[in-house]
């Protein structure tokens, strides 16, 4: 794997993979890298519940994530609070075993921040809290 970033000026940066796409940041006016990290977590493991709910009649799947970081630089994370909602034909107990084996085994980001992050969640599956 294989990355670049270049600084375009000012606060923004431009982030290119090896295939040349690219993800702009600009930390003054934009999502910051500490932000977009949180949100490569719920991305990584989004990813996850999807593919495993497979051909199932799904209209929506989010998480909403919430993190604590230290006081002190530097201002990691201290816990990640995970809400997941999906909508559709999705049985709960499904649900809540993908979700559990996104964080222990599938999700890469979020196993990169497991021994010094509390992560925790809670699965919603058509408003109801499961």
């Amino acid at each position: 794997m294989l990355g670049r970033v270049e600084w375009k000026g000012e606060s923004k940066v431009d982030c290119f993979n090896e295939a040349g796409q690219c993800i702009e940041i600009d930390w003054d006016d934009g999502p910051t890298p500490v932000q977009i990290t949180l949100q490569m977590i719920g991305a990584c493991s989004i990813a996850d519940v999807q593919i495993g709910l497979k051909d199932r009649e799904i209209s929506r799947i989010w998480i909403e994530l919430e993190a604590e970081r230290a006081k002190q630089a530097p201002k990691v994370f201290t816990s990640i609070s995970m809400n997941y909602h999906v909508e559709g034909e999705a049985p709960v107990k499904l649900v809540k075993r993908l979700v559990e084996k996104s964080h222990d085994k599938y999700c890469t980001v979020s196993n990169m921040f497991k021994p010094t992050v509390d992560i925790s969640s809670k699965v919603f599956v058509n408003g109801e809290l499961c």
